[in-house]
């Protein structure tokens, strides 16, 4: 499944884990990713959208 989501674009974010002694190690963030049935154009598909979509109404889920 891909990291990414099919309305924002929103998808894995990278940086530093930095421990108590200031090491510096690389790190990944993943977006909370959903795989969610939408109807488009009155077909029923299968999108990855992330929660910040689902939640603002940005996309119609099937029933």
């Amino acid at each position: 499944m891909s990291r990414k989501c099919a309305i924002c674009g929103k998808g894995q974010t990278s940086g530093n884990n930095v421990s108590h002694s200031n090491r510096h190690s690389r790190r990944k963030w993943n977006a909370n990713i959903q795989s969610v049935k939408v109807n488009e154009g009155g077909t029923v598909k299968h999108i990855n959208v992330c929660t910040k979509c689902l939640r603002a109404g940005k996309v119609t889920k099937a029933v």
